[in-house]
């Protein structure tokens, strides 16, 4: 491993990276390389950047790799690296390695998460044995690592070493270093002290509560004053300085506390002096500066909290002149723009957008101060102080109006704190989703709009300050649903406009206002159709396309992720009526893909522009047909170079857009050559190791199988497919579904004859996992495909082979599985499977010769019960599907899994790919489960039993006759009898 440096400086650079992650990963594979490479990073002659690279590398092996079911880590080397890396975090305790330091430490959580108590019971002795009453450095980074059940053993040192700290903070003449120092350890005691209290309130620290809160000598309440002037950063600095970062991590605890313990805060009036303390503090807008925002809002968080609570109402908010006083003094001075703000709108305008768009309420760490001002208004009226806060706002409203009219060109700002006043005061719910839910009702949203907004929403560009043309925007953004649907076309040509705009904040909000309006649903649908914007579909999606064409370089082009998702919502509303320019759309899509795609930087801006291509081939086909060969060639180009490339965050959204493109060609038909010529590559081991990819290969392969089947049988496909479930799917536990899903592909659609030996030998690998590392999961899957295979109508399959495979393993076999597993499961099966389990479990008791006869015939009064059983609920057996958005309603859950985008190997599933066309129906030869139970229950009593085997009445008699005689009641009502 020599090379090991240069391979480490390798990774950083573009060009290089690729081959020299594929060499790390091949080292990583020999035992002793985490300690090697941990003795790398704390090698001080090394290059730093090979020192950072190397914690980097080390900290995500250890996080991808710990638990892994396919290439795990040995458990020597674990063994090894759990004794080393707390003593490594000790040696890198000087300043100059704290990022590095930061990564070791993650590494620790991250493996004491897994690890401790039950393989780590001496990381806690580590720590405490490793804690120092002089060396701060080392303390910082100990107290970092965040550890559950620790409080026998780390509570007493804590709260010895939080006593010392503090001690030593408000002692004065102490020098700036060593100010600096304890207040950065305070900083990590108070998180440490939040992190203990946030699921239960240990008994410690209930028996400290007044040595922390108390009002005379509270080590918080003294904190909350203290502020040498060691540590008074510059006016125009933006990081918040160590003793705001103490006061904004007390706040939090306190607004902890009132959540969860307000009972234990009552007994030392601590809400009441720190709401005094807030006052004083942010009062009259005494902390202006950028460097504060964070304790500011975080102060406006915990009034709202208080308020919110409802237990301070009479003893602090209904004293007279309280609510003016907040709203006047706090309120008001916080919703005023200020020159950073103004700034930050012309230089930094990405980031003006985000934090705009921040949620003000319920904890969020992105406040603004605006919108943690906004919250406290929102929380008023919503706490029984609506008429008196609605009146003082209301004339903080005119007021600003007012002034605004005096000269509209240099008060502008007071039309901006009046508007934003009015969007606060009015709110009573609000979700991201949705916006706002429920108006203030002596507040009138429209006509607010009507006489002072829609002025400048409709205004020429320049003739008002942009501040407020985004206003403007922004209050229809956040009012969307109180406006008619008449309204809001109305207003959606001044949305396009606007997204011609020079300014980068206007035309970013108007792409996030009509992707939220396109989104509103009334009673559970789409409130707008393809119908409502086939006029100018295609011009908006012209407009968004040359914005996002017109940034330049890759990173930029992918930077603005809302423009992308505007693209993306526009195409899912217009779907068929954007057939006429398809083909337009479709090449400037690909164009976009092939600038980002040189350097992939925005993992949202990824998501929604494959997302786009997979809705726009989705509606197109589906109305034109013969659109198909156009998608595939113009797409089959740049889905090559990805592959070839192995681009590796877009490779995931390939298979599934591969998969879907296939899956539109008839069934009937052979899969195109071009289609073919993959084949090889996709049966590849080596594909199948990025964990993103498996789902959307399972796709293709079940669209090639579906075409293909035989040929692929006759080339030996089919037997690589089933070695790649043997090897890669079953034995994991993140791939196990994909697995069952292939092997029910392979079973619905190959010969079974043939297979029949590569079958058995997989379920000999499932069955020593339900024995080795049984979990629910996979004894669901396990059910879920033996109900497949009895379900299934075909040649070869059915219960007896289900039966015979299992027996053929084991004597009795089946008979233990049946009883242990799949029966107890029967009537839990989820909504889709049910008719599935239904048809199966029929089959398996009047259609199978071996079910009735010894030994299965044992569990067929238990099996006859589970299907009773199931059938007690038939509502869940059917489902009717009442509007053309139905079973498309996935495709708004793309919303809900922004967050989770990104480089990671985790799945990123494209919604628009998803039919239920594509998904196995065993059982559609079956229209009515409940007919087709009836049926053969009266054919099997009809020829009296099978062959050498008990009859209908035998069998029948040695159930619980409570049950039995019910269901064979309910039958004979429904017109089956013998």
């Amino acid at each position: 491993m020599s090379d090991l440096p240069d391979l480490l400086l390798a990774s950083l650079e573009p060009l290089t990276r690729k081959q020299a992650e594929h060499s790390l990963s091949a080292y990583s594979q020999q035992q002793g390389f985490l300690s090697h490479l941990l003795r790398l990073v704390l090698d001080q002659s090394q290059n730093k950047s090979v020192r950072l690279s190397g914690s980097v590398y080390l900290k995500n092996v250890s996080k991808s790799r710990w638990e892994d079911d396919v290439q795990p880590i040995v458990e020597q080397d674990k063994a090894a690296l759990r004794a080393e890396l707390v003593p490594a975090m000790l040696a890198l305790s000087n300043p100059a390695d704290k990022s590095i330091r930061a990564q070791i430490a993650e590494a620790v959580s991250l493996i004491a998460e897994l690890d401790f108590p039950t393989r780590w019971e001496n990381l806690i002795d580590q720590l405490v044995a490793s804690l120092s009453p002089t060396d701060y450095n080392i303390n910082i980074d100990l107290l970092f690592t965040e550890i559950n059940l620790v409080f026998s053993k780390f509570m007493t040192p804590f709260l010895q070493l939080f006593r010392q700290t503090a001690s030593l903070l408000t002692q004065p003449g102490q020098s700036k270093d060593q100010y600096t120092l304890l207040a950065q350890s305070m900083v990590l005691l108070v998180d440490i002290y939040y992190d203990f209290t946030c699921q239960d309130l240990p008994p410690s620290i209930e028996d400290t509560h007044l040595e922390f809160f108390g009002a005379n000598g509270g080590y918080f309440t003294v904190l909350m004053s203290w502020d040498p002037a060691e540590l008074k950063g510059d006016s125009e600095d933006t990081t918040a300085s160590l003793p705001s970062q103490i006061k904004t991590r007390i706040l939090e605890v306190l607004e902890l506390f009132i959540k969860l313990f307000p009972e234990t805060l009552q007994t030392s009036n601590a809400v009441e002096t720190f709401v005094q303390a807030v006052w004083s503090l942010i009062g009259s807008n005494r902390l202006p500066n950028v460097s504060d925002d964070m304790l500011v809002s975080q102060s406006l968080k915990f009034i709202s909290t208080a308020l919110r609570s409802g237990f301070y109402k009479s003893s602090i908010f209904s004293a007279p002149g309280i609510i003016p006083t907040l709203i006047e003094g706090i309120v008001v001075p916080n919703t005023t723009l200020r020159e950073h703000d103004i700034e930050q709108f012309e230089d930094d305008p990405l980031e003006y957008v985000r934090l705009d768009l921040a949620v003000s309420a319920a904890g969020t760490d992105t406040a603004t101060r605006r919108q943690s001002a906004m919250d406290v208004l929102q929380t008023l009226v919503s706490s029984g102080y609506e008429v008196e806060a609605t009146e003082i706002v209301g004339g903080w409203i005119n007021k600003g109006l007012t002034e605004y009219q005096s000269n509209k060109e240099v008060n502008w700002k007071a039309k901006d704190t009046a508007i934003y006043l009015l969007t606060a005061v009015a709110t009573r719910g609000v979700t991201t989703q949705q916006g706002v839910t429920s108006t203030n009702a002596l507040v009138d949203v429209v006509k607010f709009f009507s006489d002072h907004v829609f002025q400048d929403l409709q205004a020429a560009p320049g003739s008002v300050h942009p501040i407020l043309q985004v206003d403007a925007i922004r209050f229809l953004y956040t009012f969307r649903n109180q406006l008619t649907k008449p309204q809001l076309l109305s207003v959606l040509p001044l949305l396009i406009k606007h997204l011609d705009s020079d300014n980068y904040v206007t035309y970013t909000y108007a792409a996030i206002t009509i992707d939220r309006i396109l989104f509103i649903r009334q009673n559970g649908q789409l409130l707008f159709a393809q119908a409502d914007i086939r006029d100018f579909a295609s011009e908006l999606l012209g407009v968004l396309l040359s914005k996002i064409e017109r940034a330049g370089s890759a990173e930029k082009v992918a930077e603005n992720d809302h423009l992308m998702k505007c693209v993306m919502r526009v195409i899912l509303t217009a779907r068929q009526s954007l057939t006429p320019s398809h083909e337009q759309i479709l090449n400037r899509l690909v164009a976009i893909l092939g600038v980002i795609s040189k350097n992939p930087s925005n993992p949202k801006f990824d998501q929604y522009i494959f997302e786009s291509l997979s809705a726009l081939m989705r509606f197109v086909t589906s109305g034109s047909p013969a659109t198909i060969p156009t998608f595939e060639n113009v797409l089959f180009s740049p889905f090559t170079i990805i592959l070839e490339q192995d681009i590796d965050q877009y490779v995931p959204y390939v298979f599934q857009l591969l998969a879907q493109l296939l899956s539109l060609r008839p069934i009937s038909e052979p899969s195109p050559a071009q289609y073919k010529a993959l084949l090889p590559y996709i049966l590849t081991p080596t594909t199948w190791v990025q964990q993103g990819s498996i789902p959307g290969l399972v796709k293709l392969l079940k669209a090639y199988l579906q075409r293909d089947a035989a040929q692929m049988l006759k080339e030996g496909q089919v037997v690589s497919a089933l070695g790649v479930v043997q090897q890669r799917l079953i034995p994991s536990k993140n791939n196990d579904v994909y697995g069952f899903e292939l092997m029910q592909a392979v079973l619905a659609f190959v010969d079974v004859s043939p297979i029949k030996q590569y079958i058995k030998t997989i379920m000999l690998i499932i069955l020593t996992r339900m024995q080795n590392s049984k979990t629910d999961k996979f004894v669901h899957l396990l059910t879920r495909f033996v109900l497949f295979i009895m379900a299934a109508n075909k040649e070869g399959l059915g219960p007896d082979y289900v039966i015979e495979m299992f027996e053929s393993i084991q004597p009795g076999l089946w008979g233990q599985i049946l009883k242990n597993f799949v029966l107890p499961l029967v009537p839990k099966m989820p909504f889709k499977e049910r008719k599935m389990t239904a048809v199966g479990m029929t089959r398996l008791l009047f259609q199978s010769n071996l079910s009735v006869q010894e030994p299965s015939v044992q569990t067929w009064p238990a099996a006859l019960q589970a299907l009773i059983k199931l059938f007690s609920e038939p509502q869940y057996l059917s489902q009717s599907k009442t509007t053309e958005d139905e079973g498309f309603s996935g495709i708004t859950e793309i919303d809900h899994e922004e967050q989770t985008a990104g480089y990671q190997a985790a799945y990123s599933r494209l919604a628009a790919s998803e039919s239920a066309e594509s998904e196995i129906d065993p059982v559609a030869y079956v229209s009515d489960p409940q007919q087709f139970l009836g049926e053969q229950f009266v054919a099997f009593g009809r020829t009296g039993g099978r062959t050498g085997a008990s009859s209908l009445q035998q069998l029948l008699s040695k159930g619980d006759p409570r049950v039995i005689q019910p269901f064979v009641g309910s039958l004979a009502a429904a017109g089956f009898t013998i």
